[in-house]
């Protein structure tokens, strides 16, 4: 989608109006698509729940175009967010900031923290900007299922239960935002994205990952803390094995899960350099080992495509934790009931 052309402004100020006027848009951003609505509408918000069939103990994320927005919002900036804004705005990160009383309470879970972002992606950035509404926009899916990295993802899942899809593409990075909360000190980060850990700590001083103080559970009885850490996630319809081992090793390791699903329609995650153990598997080709942004963006587009090829298990190397690494393994580790050594 090109934001100068006719067609292109005519579609974004139509999705605008949906916005205002209560309705749903799924929009393209530079993580994932998200199915928006206006923020500051509790009816609106609730449509989204309705929609993605989300249940009220997971907060969603709130997208603005520009500061006026934020102020709206929150009712305080500690120095921390202020830098991160600086060096990472627009883009994927979003801040757990103290909610104001204008935030309805299905936007946070009934929590004293809303997260917000202002997205990079200029179709985004332009929509909310013409509807001049902060938007609450989790991930356009049915909840716990693979989030979408393209338009036609979303009308797999959506279709029919919301009022309009802005079609820009698949998404740059492919993963949700990294989610921070800079009131803490050290800071946490609740759900890691494609803004690591330690660009986060070289823009302004010491990072901590959220830790669990008890298992999660299917059906918690509290609201989440933030979006994006549920038990399940980003889950494809087949069953996901995860295998673990050195990039050496891979292969080996991957026949062995192979031979121990004998039977079912396998899908496999490979990798460039990897050999295939056999025929019998569907296998997306998943970028190089050595390009974890390329992993990262081809991971859930992969899930889906091995989907639909009626794959009932799907096997999965995981990548090494570090820079956007942590991220695709939260995902897998997420969306997977089992790990093979």
């Amino acid at each position: 989608m090109h934001l100068e052309t006719a067609h292109a402004q005519q579609a974004i100020g139509q999705a605008a109006e949906i916005l205002r006027t209560g309705g749903l848009v799924a929009l393209p951003t530079e993580t994932v698509y998200g199915l928006g609505a206006n923020a500051l509408d509790a009816a609106a918000v609730a449509r989204i729940f309705a929609a993605k069939q989300r249940p009220a103990w997971d907060p969603v994320i709130v997208h603005i175009a520009d500061r006026k927005m934020l102020d709206g919002l929150v009712t305080d900036v500690p120095e921390a967010a202020r830098k991160l804004m600086a060096a990472f705005w627009p883009g994927p990160l979003t801040l757990l900031l103290p909610r104001s009383a204008a935030v309805p309470d299905a936007v946070t879970a009934g929590r004293p923290l809303v997260g917000v972002r202002m997205p990079a992606h200029p179709v985004a950035f332009e929509l909310i900007y013409q509807a001049g509404v902060p938007v609450a926009a989790p991930s356009a899916n049915t909840f716990g299922h693979t989030s979408p990295t393209t338009a036609a993802h979303v009308l797999e899942d959506l279709d029919g239960r919301i009022d309009a899809v802005l079609d820009a593409g698949p998404a740059e990075h492919g993963l949700e935002s990294t989610v921070l909360d800079p009131c803490q000190s050290p800071m946490v980060i609740y759900r890691p994205g494609a803004i690591t850990a330690l660009q986060i700590r070289n823009a302004v001083g010491e990072v901590e990952s959220f830790r669990l103080s008890a298992p999660l559970v299917d059906q918690p009885r509290e609201a989440m803390p933030s979006p994006g850490v549920g038990l399940r996630h980003y889950a494809p319809n087949a069953r996901l094995v995860l295998v673990e081992g050195e990039f050496g090793n891979l292969a080996q390791r991957l026949a062995e899960a192979a031979a121990r699903h004998a039977g079912e329609r396998l899908g496999m995650m490979l990798p460039a350099g990897i050999s295939a153990p056999g025929a019998a598997a569907v296998v997306f080709p998943w970028g190089s080992w050595l390009a974890p942004d390329e992993m990262a963006r081809d991971l859930y587009a992969g899930l889906r495509a091995l989907d639909a090829e009626g794959c009932t298990v799907i096997l999965c190397p995981l990548p090494p934790t570090e820079g956007i690494g942590a991220a695709i393994a939260d995902r897998l580790r997420k969306a997977s009931r089992s790990a093979e050594k």
